[in-house]
């Protein structure tokens, strides 16, 4: 078509309307441009740079594809004097192969990560400034972790600057500490990083004995030349954190410890810890050897205390609701059925009174102790069975009960301050098998059985703690005892219970802001002598027994934001009774698989 034609059509063409410009982008244009620049690189053509390094290996480049793609290039390139050769550069700090790899990623964006390759491609990348392969290397580390190489993948990490592969490998030494400890890298360590690592208050070791060991161990493995950094290992070592029992049989007749006066101070300061708690149980660590380590973020879980009939044995098990696991956690003396558990000051749990033996009986178990068993206190000034027990700040409240002829009205507390127990105010009214809330850092005694004049109460009276006194409050919608109580966010649960004819599913509320009692949705099953407890928000309610004495397994939860309940699937099937329990953080130093 002739020039004359072409202009005749575009005058026959309709004119377009106004728009406004549009942009289009060939997505594959790039890649087609690197497909052949790759193709000219391979064949060596139009390449005007050429990379040496030490065993003589050439790898062919273009200085423009280089430079746009690592800083590195660009300041070696860009510069007067590199820019001023004739096109050989030697690459002196780089292994072959691996700039054989990143040239290729530069220009094909791909990289193959290898367990052959990985530390070689990380550390030239770390060098070319190529952050992409840096990171494919970092993970691909992380990838392959395990705790016969975590602690050389950290050094490693170190080495190179890679941040978060570091802190990666960190955490995951902490959280795996007994068995890193087992492997030759650990018996390899310097006595700097050995102290490093045991001195660290988060590093996951149920038991402090474990600490000791490994110790022991690092020092044995090059006795000759390590016996020397002994007593500042010794120095990390929390001594006071290990059981007495522990302290007596395998660490006083260490000869490596006998003959450094300086560790024989750290045994007797560890046994002097000892001799302390047994005479004031809540005496608070004062020193880095008798501070309890962290262990990271502890998960709040719920302390379920359990009673089997047929062996008339009491446990205490983990229960976490998030994920449904149970484990148990340690056992009670045998014949000891506690009636309620308080928990105080966050690590102090008290098993208070008992159906079974001495009913003025009252026990402590400390959480941050790593010997895991109760320790006994003063009893009770009076014999209580089916008593309530509520704890505000460091007093915990025995409120009413059972004494074996009548139910009480008497109330006494135990402050932790002086660890005494003193009598105050008692109620108006006679309570046993009733329940004690806490709202406000006021008790109140809720419902209950007075034996006296055979009545179940629906009353309710709130104690006050700075002026000692009891206040009849709003009363129940119905007589019930045998009940749980749950509070969240200033309301008061009262779940199920017994009647006096029925047991119950019904459930109601005390809203402390309106001072009034609301009913909620009931329950999916009737029980009473069950658990409630509240966590995260939502209201747990485990075992029981229902009219016909069976006991109960089934857990039920209640979400207040929807206000409906959800039976939960069960793991108590064989623990029988579930009659008291507590939320408190998760320690692992208790715990055994169930």
């Amino acid at each position: 078509m002739s020039v004359t034609e072409m202009d005749a059509v575009q005058n026959q063409a309709p004119p377009f309307k106004r728009t406004e410009p549009k942009k289009y982008i060939n997505d594959s244009h790039m890649v087609g441009v690197f497909e052949i620049l790759q193709s000219l690189r391979k064949n060596e053509v139009l390449c005007d740079i050429k990379l040496k390094t030490d065993d003589g290996t050439i790898v062919f480049g273009h200085k423009v594809v280089l430079v746009s793609a690592s800083p590195y290039f660009h300041k070696m390139l860009t510069s007067f004097y590199e820019s001023d050769t004739a096109g050989l550069v030697h690459i002196s700090e780089l292994d072959s192969t691996a700039l054989q790899l990143l040239v290729n990623y530069i220009y094909t964006g791909e990289i193959v990560v290898t367990e052959e390759n990985v530390k070689v491609l990380l550390a030239a990348a770390n060098i070319l400034l190529l952050d992409y392969v840096k990171s494919a290397c970092a993970e691909f580390l992380l990838s392959q972790m395990d705790p016969s190489n975590c602690l050389s993948i950290k050094s490693f990490a170190n080495l190179h600057d890679c941040i978060e592969l570091l802190s990666s490998s960190e955490a995951y030494i902490k959280k795996k500490f007994l068995e890193v400890v087992k492997y030759e890298e650990f018996l390899s360590l310097s006595s700097v990083e050995v102290i490093k690592l045991i001195s660290c208050d988060d590093i996951y070791v149920p038991k402090e004995e474990k600490v000791y060991e490994c110790v022991i161990n690092w020092v044995k493995h090059e006795l000759g030349c390590r016996k020397d950094f002994f007593p500042e290992l010794m120095e990390n070592v929390r001594l006071s954190l290990t059981s007495k029992q522990y302290l007596l049989e395998k660490v006083v007749d260490e000869p490596l410890l006998k003959n450094s006066p300086k560790c024989k101070d750290y045994v007797n300061e560890a046994l002097h810890f000892h001799l302390l708690k047994s005479v004031h149980p809540f005496t608070n660590p004062q020193t880095i050897w008798s501070k309890p380590r962290q262990f990271g973020d502890l998960r709040e879980v719920i302390l379920v205390s359990c009673w089997t009939e047929s062996t008339k044995k009491g446990s205490i098990y983990w229960y976490d609701p998030a994920t449904n696991i149970v484990q148990r956690a340690l056992d009670m003396r045998k014949g000891c059925k506690p009636v309620c558990l308080a928990l105080i000051a966050d690590k102090f749990v008290f098993a208070v009174g008992s159906n079974t033996l001495n009913s003025r009986s009252v026990q402590m178990l400390d959480l941050s102790s790593q010997s895991s068993c109760w320790v006994h206190l003063d009893d009770m000034i009076n014999g209580r069975k089916n008593l309530g027990v509520g704890a505000i700040d460091n007093c915990l409240y025995a409120v009413g009960g059972f004494d074996g002829s009548s139910s009480l009205n008497s109330v006494e507390v135990f402050d932790v301050s002086v660890q005494e127990w003193r009598m105050v105010s008692g109620m108006s009214c006679k309570r046993s098998r009733f329940g004690v809330g806490v709202l406000n850092n006021h008790l109140y005694a809720v419902g209950g059985h007075d034996s006296s004049s055979k009545q179940i109460l629906r009353s309710v009276e709130c104690y006050d703690p700075n002026l000692d006194t009891w206040t009849l409050v709003a009363e129940m919608s119905i007589c019930r005892y045998n009940f749980g109580i749950g509070v969240i966010d200033g309301v008061m649960y009262v779940v199920g219970g017994h009647d006096g004819l029925k047991t119950c599913k019904s459930v109601e509320a005390y809203i402390l802001a309106d001072k009034v009692w609301t009913t909620i949705p009931d329950m999916h099953v009737a029980r009473h002598c069950h658990g409630v407890f509240t966590l995260h928000g939502l209201l747990y309610v485990m075992g029981g027994v229902d009219d016909d004495k069976t006991v109960l397994d089934s857990v039920e939860m209640y979400n207040p934001f929807t206000n409906t309940w959800k039976i939960m699937e069960s793991k108590f099937k064989y623990m029988n009774l579930i009659n008291a329990g507590i939320v408190v953080n998760e320690q692992p130093h208790f715990k055994t698989d169930y």
